[in-house]
């Protein structure tokens, strides 16, 4: 945890009377400054309330997978932290088995799960490749739902 992170996560601590020792993970979306952001911003100030990423990238970075009740500071492109969420659902399952329900959820394009498996298949394509690994349809991914707690508007 950066200081600036650190301190992000301690004033939610003091607003919301939550533990500072609660687990809290800090991420961010995407695999660029630009996608980190435009995906920040459907969160704070759109419909995302939910996202998706493969078990291998959790394993491949060696972090745990999200559980129900756990924070995340999430930091927009300059890896800055701007907002808490809470994991409100975590199921894992083949990719291909996003369902329109999720995919409406994830608040991304035309929020269909055309428009959903279109740009997901691309970017975990681009995401594989960088670690010389290749993509198919039925790797197992993590989807989470999640609710936006800080900052409120």
């Amino acid at each position: 945890m950066t200081p600036d992170v650190e301190a992000f996560w301690l004033a939610f601590c003091a607003a919301t009377g939550t533990s500072p020792d609660a687990r809290c993970d800090v991420w961010r979306f995407g695999d660029s400054d630009a996608l980190a952001d435009e995906l920040l911003a459907l969160v704070v100030d759109g419909p995302k309330r939910a996202t998706t990423d493969l078990v291998s990238t959790f394993e491949s970075e060696g972090e745990a997978l999200p559980e129900v009740g756990g924070y995340s500071v999430v930091c927009d492109g300059r890896d800055l932290p701007s907002c808490v969420l809470r994991t409100t659902e975590v199921v894992v399952q083949p990719l291909c088995a996003v369902d329109e329900a999720f995919a409406r959820d994830e608040g991304e394009g035309d929020r269909t799960r055309a428009g959903w498996w279109e740009a997901h298949r691309a970017y975990f394509t681009r995401a594989l490749a960088a670690r010389g690994e290749e993509f198919r349809d039925d790797l197992p991914a993590v989807f989470e739902r999640f609710e936006l707690l800080w900052p409120t508007r």
